[in-house]
């Protein structure tokens, strides 16, 4: 079973994050300019939360609070589940269910490391059904 680090190694750019002293509109900034759906949270090098789409909605629009002047602590999940990287796709699964998240943050030691959302999760259960599918009509053709 693929790794959430042989997972990591597929995607490119930075991690992107945001401070909990950072305001609503500018997170929705950096979401809307990268196409993103949620943010770490990190103080220092401390990952003590999630900023994502879910939280906006319910949280500001709905409140009739302003994206100016909210500050992400005061909306973020805290303490947010997270994967490591020798944890398998399947363990990233289970936590997208069992939590209902679509966001995960790799530690490695306490040190955040890259991101897993449930679209990477997908796209790599649709790469892995699509080589045993190829691996089995080989075997079905003789062609192995």
């Amino acid at each position: 079973m693929i790794t959430v680090k042989e997972m990591l190694k597929e995607k490119t750019g930075d991690i992107l994050t945001i401070s909990p002293q950072g305001t609503v509109y500018k997170a929705l900034e950096i979401m809307a300019e990268k196409n993103l759906g949620a943010l770490v949270v990190v103080e220092g090098e401390k990952v003590v939360g999630m900023f994502s789409e879910r939280d906006y909605a319910r949280n500001v629009v709905l409140k009739g609070k302003s994206s100016k002047d909210t500050l992400i602590k005061d909306l973020m999940s805290a303490n947010p589940c997270y994967v490591r990287p020798e944890q398998t796709l399947n363990d990233c699964m289970a936590l997208f269910t069992e939590k209902r998240t679509r966001h995960l943050p790799v530690l490695d030691g306490g040190k955040l490391i890259g991101i897993v959302s449930i679209g990477d999760a997908v796209k790599q259960y649709i790469v892995n059904q699509e080589f045993t599918i190829k691996q089995l009509e080989n075997y079905i053709s003789g062609s192995m």
